[in-house]
């Protein structure tokens, strides 16, 4: 029991209970945007549309996209709303720093963004909404995504060291 809680207490320094609210919230908006609307929300769609309002490449102007940005911009403003209410609400004020240099953050989104053109959609339309309505599919690309970000963590972790 000890162990248990040692190692609890090294993966959750601040506690686990937030992280459960968390899943919790996102679940549920989630079942909500697609019970109310019969809408999927994943993040890398909602960047792709919101280039269409600037782009008149022909993959960012297909119906797909103009037809759904509208909602995916306001989908996305609310995730930036939630976050800033949490901030707001949970911090102390401070602001959120990170000791990764610029370069490295600016070239992991880049590659982020390329896995998720390549995989067919992002940790959040794959994770939450694909494995939550069973899809195959989804499970395949979580276990990419997740199997890739503990390789990449560990070598930038030992490259910084």
């Amino acid at each position: 029991m000890t162990e248990t809680l040692t190692l609890s207490s090294s993966l959750f320094p601040l506690g686990w209970q937030h992280y459960l609210l968390g899943g919790l919230l996102i679940g549920s908006g989630v079942v909500l945007l697609f019970a109310l609307t019969g809408l999927i929300g994943g993040m890398s769609t909602v960047f792709s549309s919101s280039w269409s309002f600037v782009s008149k490449r022909a993959f960012f102007q297909q119906a797909r996209l103009t037809g759904s940005r509208v909602w995916r911009l306001v989908y996305a403003a609310g995730l930036v709303l939630g976050a800033g209410i949490w901030w707001l609400a949970f911090s102390d004020g401070t602001p959120l720093r990170t000791e990764v240099p610029a370069g490295l953050l600016l070239v992991g989104g880049f590659l982020v963004g390329y896995g998720a053109r390549l995989g067919n959609g992002c940790t959040s339309g794959h994770g939450i909404c694909g494995l939550g309505s069973l899809q195959w599919p989804s499970l395949l690309a979580v276990l990419t995504f997740m199997g890739t970000a503990f390789l990449t963590a560990n070598l930038v972790a030992w490259w910084l060291a």
